[in-house]
């Protein structure tokens, strides 16, 4: 079954009370984290099954037979006429010698402990360790043997920091970001995302602190705590479990608009202990031209949809109206806009990107069931404090090789705006980057929000420590960062942005990069290129446009 209009089915087994849609609406929720409400529901296909039984057995003959059964254990099985090969196979805890058996050469009562691999004509069946297999007439019986093992559904640590725990559970976090990657490529239908990757998921603490992040796209991942903590103080107390919300303006934390980003806050006894957030690059989002990358955008209208955070779903209930009027109708009404030309697409990997993180929730709170709420976010702590001392370990020697502590560094876009930092460097390890002396808002595109530059910074001190560390918000707890207010660095909220996210930040990580003196400057651009065309309408009836978008380099 699937909703009209969408193309992810879901197999729905026969229902106890009968009610398919209930069960559908039920799983779907499950799954996916939202449902559609006033939609119809598509039946695809219909499955079938039938089940019998061997006419020479009868019910309950198995365990009569178990009752009197004269049984005999294998003590040695490899003298035992049925034994083929003693062969390694891999269990929890490593690999174990394992006897592989013939079942037709094994008699009834015959009792095989495992680990064994039992043949068949047809099957082939593995007893694994502390399990026996007992022989029937008719049946091979498994049965798991009473032994004591450790508990590994719950691990009870402490809260204090262990370098083997921390590394453990950075590495799960790690791996929650990679999943939630891994189920929005899988549910996306767009080339943008199905296919370039150009998307990125992470996980941050109840603060809006990035944690933990897949190796995903670094412009991303530094930008994105500024939108959750925006959300967070714009939505304050009107967050319920099952909200999500989407945001995508440079003044709330955003990059450039093509980028939307979901956020999706995780409850716990009715108050948030996390937030898992999905970006992705929407091919086209309306705009003056298709592609929503406009190489002479001068506002910021001309770049397509716009919003500063609304939820997407509310309470569990995808708000589609919502989201038509914020794609379609609201970039149109500008003089020379198009709302989106491909609002299937975009409405569909937005959905994906709810998937992957109704992902990331349930991964989370299955770790937390495992370890506990307060290890869990404890360590979270513990993971940016790591960063935080290995950031100012790399600043101190840097302060080392230059004992005043002072760094400039200076470079020029190639309308000849310039850039320019000065690093102040304390005995402590703290940091100031100072941007006065940039070139003034630009009546162009190539203006970048605040957000884009605490990702380049955050983005090359990372680049510059030595040790393995995941880039989380630890990184920048060191350093204070100062933007003029209207210049290109820190625009006003309808300036154009589009460039500023794919050149801009180039140029500044060149220029961070260059006033630490660790590498040579490069082309500074990441070379862009976007064609499509626009959506029309023919009597009444809309056809889709196409947008197309690829990074070249």
């Amino acid at each position: 079954m699937r909703y009209d209009g969408t193309d992810t089915s879901i197999m729905v087994p026969e229902a106890t009370i009968g009610d398919y849609q209930l069960r559908f609406e039920s799983m779907h929720q499950r799954e996916f984290g939202f449902v559609l409400r006033n939609r119809r529901i598509i039946v695809d296909d219909l499955r079938a099954r039938v089940t019998g039984t061997l006419s020479k057995v009868k019910a309950g003959q198995v365990y009569d037979e178990l009752k009197s059964l004269q049984r005999r254990e294998l003590c040695e099985p490899n003298t035992h006429p049925a034994f083929v090969d003693t062969v390694s196979v891999y269990f929890q805890g490593g690999y174990r010698p394992t006897a592989v058996l013939k079942l037709g050469l094994l008699n009834p009562g015959d009792v095989v402990r495992g680990p064994a691999i039992v043949l068949d004509c047809n099957s082939t069946v593995l007893v694994e360790p502390n399990w026996v297999a007992t022989v029937t007439s008719t049946q091979l019986v498994l049965d798991n043997t009473p032994v004591t093992t450790l508990d590994v559904s719950t691990h009870h640590i402490s809260t204090e920091i262990d370098p083997i725990h921390l590394s453990v559970l950075a590495n799960r976090f790690m791996s929650i970001a990679e999943q939630m990657g891994r189920t929005l490529e899988k549910t996306s239908v767009s080339t943008n995302i199905k296919e370039r990757l150009d998307f990125s998921c992470a996980l941050f603490d109840q603060h809006g602190n990035l944690v933990a992040n897949a190796p995903h796209i670094p412009v991303h991942l530094g930008s994105m705590s500024h939108a959750v903590k925006f959300q967070l103080d714009r939505f304050s107390e009107d967050l319920q479990e099952g909200d999500v919300i989407l945001v995508n303006h440079p003044q709330a934390g955003g990059t450039h608009l093509p980028d939307i980003t979901i956020i999706s806050p995780v409850f716990h006894d009715s108050r948030i202990i996390f937030f898992v957030a999905s970006r992705g690059h929407h091919a086209d989002i309306g705009g003056i031209s298709p592609g929503s990358m406009p190489p002479n955008s001068r506002e910021l209208f001309q770049e397509g949809a716009s919003s500063m955070g609304m939820k997407i779903v509310d309470r569990g209930e995808f708000q589609e109206e919502a989201v038509r009027h914020m794609l379609l109708e609201e970039p149109a009404q500008y003089p020379e806009c198009s709302g989106t030309r491909n609002y299937r697409d975009v409405l569909s990997d937005l959905k994906a990107q709810i998937a992957a993180n109704h992902r990331g929730i349930a991964l989370l709170s299955q770790l937390c069931a495992e370890y506990g709420l307060e290890v869990v976010q404890e360590y979270m702590a513990h993971i940016q404090h790591t960063a935080e001392a290995a950031v100012r370990l790399l600043l101190k020697e840097t302060r080392v090789k230059h004992p005043t502590g002072q760094l400039s560094g200076h470079d020029f876009m190639d309308d000849g705006s310039k850039i320019s930092l000065h690093v102040d460097i304390s005995e402590d390890g703290s940091a100031l980057f100072d941007f006065t002396g940039t070139s003034p808002e630009i009546y162009g595109n190539t203006n970048a929000p605040p957000s884009v530059t605490h990702s380049a910074i955050i983005y090359c001190l990372r680049c510059m420590v030595q040790s393995d560390l995941p880039l989380n918000q630890g990184c920048l707890a060191p350093v204070r960062v100062v933007i003029p207010e209207n210049s290109f660095l820190s625009p006003s909220s309808t300036a154009a942005v589009v460039g500023g996210n794919v050149l801009t930040s180039q140029r500044l990580c060149d220029v961070i990069l260059a006033t630490f003196g660790v590498a040579a400057a490069s082309q500074g651009c990441m070379n862009n290129l976007t064609f499509g065309i626009p959506a029309i309408e023919d009597g009444g009836v809309r056809y889709e446009g196409w947008g197309y978008y690829e990074t070249i380099a």
